[in-house]
């Protein structure tokens, strides 16, 4: 067999063994969620008890539409604002805007416990104090940098020869904005929101030192849980938010150029 024969098979084999390491452990998850054991026993006993008793858990699903909520909103917040931060970086030419731009890296490289400890001491000094509207600052200002950074790599692969184009032949500045700039920037907005919503529904430690007494997040929810008592729910909850946020990405997928042309 050669080498570029050898090449050829390690790549795929490598490829199956990485995939089989991610979604093995979301199978068995799902799996579980469908024992009837609470303690996950063997043999496998398939049991809808804990989808039937989900509804009744009150708190589980406090914690969930919390985490949905959030999530929605710092989508919104964070995608407005990056976007508009972003268009202001690549299309002006002001004061600091080399600096500004800098330091939108290091909220990425600082470890999120560093940042949660920060955020809890100036919430309270300025007082803003704990709850739900100091857990969405946190979110959004977690999320803003890398908004700004994948809507700008979006505005960087195209000049603005159409938009003075557009200009020129008399659009006003909103219609060049919403008529050019916008969907030329659509994909990379797209995508700076789900990062936005992925990073504010997965998001822990801003939660778990933000959050005041009696509220919390899936994340912090399931955290609890474990402490106190692991019960297949938490399972259940997972295999419900996993199956519609896939959901969601393969219409998305189905229904644009995601990857490439169709």
């Amino acid at each position: 067999m050669t080498a570029a024969r050898i090449a050829g098979l390690a790549g795929p084999l490598v490829l199956g063994l990485v995939l089989a390491f991610l979604y093995l452990p979301i199978v068995v998850l799902a799996l579980m969620g469908f024992n009837e054991s609470v303690h996950y026993e063997l043999p496998f006993r398939f049991s809808t008890r804990w989808y039937e008793r989900l509804p009744g858990n009150e708190r589980l699903i406090t914690a969930t539409l919390n985490s949905i909520w959030l999530a929605l909103a710092n989508t919104v917040i964070a995608t407005t604002l990056g976007t508009m931060a972003a268009l202001a970086f690549a299309r002006y030419r002001f004061r600091g805007r080399t600096l500004m731009r800098l330091l939108l890296f290091p909220p990425i490289t600082i470890p999120w416990l560093i940042i949660a400890i920060a955020m809890l001491v100036l919430f309270f000094w300025t007082g803003i104090g704990r709850g739900l509207h100091a857990m969405l600052l946190g979110h959004v200002a977690l999320s803003l940098p890398y908004v700004i950074i994948v809507v700008g790599a979006r505005l960087a692969s195209f000049g603005v020869e159409l938009e003075e184009a557009a200009a020129s032949l008399g659009a006003r500045p909103l219609q060049v904005f919403f008529r050019v700039s916008l969907p030329m920037m659509a994909p990379g907005i797209v995508a700076a929101a789900l990062f936005a919503f992925a990073i504010s529904f997965d998001q822990f430690v801003i939660s778990y030192f933000l959050a005041p007494p009696g509220v919390s997040t899936l994340p912090v929810e399931i955290y609890s849980a474990i402490r106190k008592g692991f019960t297949p729910e938490v399972n259940v909850i997972s295999t419900v938010v996993i199956v519609i946020s896939m959901g969601i990405l393969l219409l998305f997928a189905r229904f644009s150029r995601f990857g490439g042309e169709r």
